[in-house]
């Protein structure tokens, strides 16, 4: 984690920072590996706590297998394994919050004992939430009390496996993953009063347990800084209303902030961040919404180049995943006519259409769709019209005319942004 170490040394120096890519599709991972390969960086990515644990997640993956197939896309991708750095999110009791304290955290400690040793060395340490019988919300002391138990195992396991030592994230002050379930109309910043005693909080906890050689390596600490996205609403960046907060980080010589939730801001506002000590972005569902973009326009130049008797019916495959099984959507999209339905189920920047790419039906129409294409490559004109700066790059870069690349192209546009505020930090 020297990369992520020497960007907040960087940071406290001038400027720049450093973004991590939090998604499990191999599309959306073999673009941000591509990505480093091409800047000449390293890649940073994270799986979270409900995607990836030691029963496998939704992904099906526990942390040595997503630490497996992230090395092979690397491989695929041409990155070096030296270049490929892995992170863990909101580790912590979150999975099993229903068990009372005293249980869920036996089981957080064997997550966060099992992703270091699987290699994950930057370690997001989230016990924010309450378990069952505890107060709500907690407080200050009892999140870091039990932040402070689970990076005494990351250490343990870390002593046991060597390599480099952890890295670690805290905060009490942590967005929902994925985005807001409600309609949000504004945010409350974390006041700088607020980020204080969570760090005091937090390093008399490191204290207690013996673990203050630790300390100097808790680099980051999450709060709100105003950024936030629903299913149709983006909460842009205000820098005046996180000014306070900004400049309250600068007496840590160590720490700057975590931003989470990123996803859709502009470019000028992760410039901004940056700037603002923001230092470490996440980025997740915007990801797998820019492919989702790039995959729907896929569909609609294949059924009009080939004809929808011929094409592999994407769309309407995953549309009909998400009717089969809604769990993935249900608590999220309720009380809707048919037609808000339809439209959040497709285009919500929630983006809770991602859960169903693995599914083996819409796995297969993926792969006849590219199949198809690049048995039967498009003319420009349909490129023009569905995926206008693709077009631009397949006639000025060089890029090649095949479904695969376009849609990385897709995603790179995205990944491009983040790689520009962090590389300079500068409004």
């Amino acid at each position: 984690m020297n990369f992520v170490l020497d960007a907040v040394r960087r940071h406290k120096q001038g400027g720049g920072g450093v973004f991590s890519v939090c998604s499990a599709h191999p599309l959306v991972i073999e673009a941000a590996l591509r990505h480093a390969r091409e800047r000449g960086g390293c890649a940073l990515i994270e799986a979270t706590s409900n995607q990836v644990d030691q029963n496998g997640g939704y992904t099906g993956m526990k942390p040595r297998d997503f630490a497996a197939y992230i090395h092979a896309i690397a491989a695929n991708a041409g990155l070096p394994a030296g270049r490929v750095l892995l992170g863990g999110d909101h580790l912590g009791p979150n999975t099993w919050q229903h068990l009372h304290a005293n249980e869920a955290m036996a089981h957080a400690t064997v997550l966060v004992q099992q992703y270091v040793e699987a290699g994950f060395r930057k370690i997001h340490l989230d016990c924010s939430m309450a378990c069952a019988g505890d107060p709500a919300p907690l407080g200050d002391e009892i999140i870091a009390r039990r932040a402070a138990q689970l990076a005494a195992a990351a250490e343990a396991a870390w002593r046991n496996s060597g390599g480099e030592p952890p890295i670690y994230i805290v905060g009490s002050e942590v967005p929902v993953p994925g985005g807001a379930h409600e309609t949000l109309n504004e945010l409350a910043v974390t006041t700088p009063e607020a980020a204080a005693a969570t760090i005091a909080a937090h390093q008399r906890a490191f204290d207690a347990l013996g673990i203050a050689e630790a300390w100097p390596r808790v680099i980051g600490l999450v709060v709100q800084p105003g950024v936030e996205f629903d299913h149709h609403t983006v909460i842009d960046y205000a820098p005046a209303a996180a000014a306070r907060l900004s400049r309250h980080i600068e007496q840590y010589p160590t720490m700057v902030y975590e931003a989470h939730s990123t996803d859709y801001q502009t470019t000028a506002a992760l410039r901004c961040l940056v700037r603002d000590h923001f230092a470490i972005l996440k980025v997740g569902p915007g990801l797998s919404f820019a492919m989702r973009e790039a995959l729907w326009a896929l569909d609609r130049i294949e059924s009009e180049w080939l004809g929808a008797d011929v094409g592999a019916g994407l769309k309407a495959t995953v549309l009909e995943a998400m009717r089969r099984d809604p769990r993935h959507w249900i608590k999220y999209y309720s009380d809707r006519s048919p037609e808000q339905l339809l439209l959040d189920q497709q285009y919500s920047l929630s983006d809770r259409i991602r859960y169903y790419w693995p599914v083996p039906e819409v796995q297969a129409a993926l792969t006849r769709l590219l199949a198809n294409l690049q048995a039967s490559p498009p003319p420009l004109a349909l490129v023009s019209q569905y995926m206008p700066e693709e077009y631009e790059a397949v006639r000025s870069a060089g890029l090649a005319l095949n479904g695969r690349d376009l849609i990385l192209h897709r995603i790179g546009r995205v990944l491009n942004g983040y790689a520009g505020a962090c590389a300079s930090g500068a409004a």
